[in-house]
């Protein structure tokens, strides 16, 4: 993956010294609240090392996001092929993302999400990216509404990955941005 900029950010392929943060934001509890797990270090390491290996071989991923004045790395943020979910067409491509809490609320996710919206229609030729997230997860409902998506309530579906064990993780909301509203957002934001 050729790095990008943004105007607060470097995203990149996974390095050697963001195996702490890596492991932070996954083992977090408030990180972590719509999930049915916590990942421990050699876990987090094989995650990692999981997404490093995506983004080389595909030129995208869950790249790490690092703020360019501080050199910090504050989690992760990118385009993902969404094979683990059964109920979405083979080749949909995910957008999605995962910060550390003291990043939470200074706009890092939209700015980096719009970059990669921008790297999915225009260099990948994409014709939609979608999104999803616990029914309740209100924050990364947020971000996708402001990235100018749209719920798409017929597609909503529980997700496989979550256990009968966690009743009120399974239900997932799926939103939607095609290429042509995209563009049309764009252009009116000129």
């Amino acid at each position: 993956m050729k790095p990008m900029r943004t105007e607060r950010l470097i995203l990149r392929n996974w390095e050697e010294r963001d195996r702490e943060l890596f492991h932070r934001i996954n083992s977090d509890e408030r990180v972590m609240e719509f999930f049915p797990f916590r990942r421990d270090r050699a876990a987090a390491d094989a995650k990692m090392d999981e997404f490093r290996a995506w983004v080389a071989e595909d030129g995208y991923g869950f790249a790490a996001a690092e703020i360019i004045e501080t050199h910090e790395c504050i989690g992760f943020i990118g385009l993902l092929d969404t094979d683990h979910v059964p109920s979405l067409p083979a080749g949909t491509i995910e957008i999605g993302w995962r910060l550390a809490p003291e990043f939470w609320g200074k706009g890092f996710v939209t700015e980096a999400a719009e970059a990669w919206l921008a790297f999915g229609f225009e260099t990948l030729d994409l014709e939609e990216i979608v999104s999803f997230a616990v029914a309740n997860n209100h924050r990364s409902t947020a971000v996708m509404k402001r990235l100018g998506m749209s719920a798409d309530r017929s597609s909503d579906f529980d997700h496989p990955g979550i256990p009968d064990s966690h009743p009120s993780l399974k239900r997932h909301v799926l939103y939607r941005l095609s290429r042509q509203d995209w563009q049309a957002r764009k252009r009116a934001a000129c």
